[in-house]
Parts: structure tokens; sequence; C-alpha cells
């Protein structure tokens, strides 16, 4: 009898697909775990998110939208602090604010006249009184010395600014006409320098020289257009901003009085 020839076997190239699935299922499974293990607990969390929200009742309880949430003793205190250091805060920035508008009223009390004659714009911004001077009330044609008639205008400025203890910053602009002299090589040492002039002034008439800062931008930031005589008139001024202080942490002295 003849032998039946043996069956060739053949390699199967897709077995490690098994190996794989497994694999994924695995991988799978350990997410889940690892997700069931870190699930908020939605009662603590919705209790920390109206606590922080500051959205309580008199009697001790938030509302959310699953219901009214009862909060504990240590959650009410909590709540108690926040709401008196936020009161405290909100009473430093009325003073500041107080303090800013009061500054702007004196000064234009004090220089309504040259207000009225164009000469200098009194705001108050977000960051502070801005006051803008003209150059051609302060200095004469490409120079930096402070002309007499000025002195006493600046004077006055300055005793204003002296009872205050707000930061100041002096910044001198000019228009686009090009200088070049010995003493002004260009626009940039210019504007510095006017800004340097008043602010030396400043310091004489008894302002804090820590509290000054003096800089020049050139024509850099024009008010109007320097393609008229007009608008480069303009936009040559001196620029003097008393800026508005931030509202100081409490000292440790403090925060123990207000536990």
């Amino acid at each position: 009898m003849a032998r039946r020839p043996k069956r060739e076997e053949h390699d199967n190239n897709e077995r490690w697909m098994v190996s794989y699935a497994d694999f994924i299922t695995l991988l799978f499974a350990f997410f889940v775990v690892m997700y069931g293990i870190s699930s908020v607990n939605e009662g603590k969390y919705r209790v920390f998110s109206v606590s922080m929200n500051r959205a309580f009742g008199s009697d001790g309880e938030a509302n959310t939208e699953s219901g009214t949430v009862r909060l504990t003793q240590d959650e009410m205190y909590f709540k108690s602090l926040v709401d008196r250091r936020n009161a405290r805060l909100a009473e430093k920035q009325r003073k500041l604010d107080e303090r800013m508008q009061k500054l702007l009223e004196t000064l234009n009390v004090k220089l309504a006249g040259f207000v009225k004659n164009g000469q200098m714009t009194i705001s108050q911004t977000t960051r502070g009184v801005v006051l803008e001077i003209n150059a051609s009330m302060l200095f004469k044609g490409g120079d930096a010395n402070l002309q007499p008639q000025a002195l006493g205008t600046l004077a006055d400025v300055a005793k204003e600014l002296a009872t205050e203890d707000m930061a100041i910053e002096v910044q001198g602009h000019t228009d686009n006409l090009p200088i070049s002299t010995p003493q002004f090589p260009s626009n940039w040492e210019l504007s510095a320098t006017r800004a340097s002039s008043v602010v030396r002034l400043f310091i004489d008439h008894g302002v804090a020289a820590k509290r000054l800062t003096a800089s020049g931008a050139a024509d850099n930031i024009p008010l109007a257009s320097n393609d008229t005589p007009e608008g480069r008139a303009r936009n040559r001024r001196v620029t003097v901003t008393a800026l508005t202080p931030e509202p100081q942490a409490e000292t440790e002295a403090e925060k123990a009085a207000n536990q």
C-alpha cells in the first residue's frame, strides 16, 4: 500500500492578533478601573463649589441644581472669613478710588486756566490720573531747559503730588520732525531729557525721588497726525501719570485682628 503523503503545515502569520486583542482588552479594563477610582464625590464637590462661589443662604444652606446642601460649621466659618476678607478688600479699593478722584479734582481746580486754554489736559484712566502738558508751555523748540514761566505751574503740580505716595511716571514726547544736534542726536534724547527736567523739578519741590521715573518715547505715541503743524504741536508734550496704587495685602497683625 502506498504511503499517504504527509500534509505540509503552514505557519499562521496572524497569531499575533490574539495577543494584541488580549492586550487591548486588559488595557481597557485598566482604564475603567482607574476612572472608577478617580471618580469625584459629587456631593462634596457640589458643597465646595458652592462655598467658593459664595452663594450661601443666611441659614447655612446653599441652593444647587439638585437641591439644598446644608453646610458644616467648618464650611460656614470658611465662608464668613472669605466674606469678611472680600469686604475689607472692597473697602480698601473704595478708599483708593476716592484718593485718585480727589487728586483729579484738585489738579483740575489748580490748573483750570491752563486746561481752558488748551495747554493741558487732565484725565483719569485705569492706570491713574494723567496730566498732559503741551511742550510749548515748558520748553523752547529743540531745547530741554524749562522756561521760567513754567516753573511756578510745575511747582504747584509738585506740591500736590508730594502729599501723596503713589508712583509717578513722567514721559516726554516729540513730533516726527528729525533733530540732530550735539546735545540731542535724535528725538529719543530730546524726549528723555525733557522728562528728566520735569522729574528734577518735582524732586526739588518735595516729591520723593524713589516715586519718580522718567522716560522718552520720541514720536512713537502720537495723539494727532504729524502731517499738519497743529498735529505736530499736539504731539509735542510731557505726560505726568500718578499711578493708582495696588491694594496692599493684609499684614499678619491685621489678619489676626480680623479673625
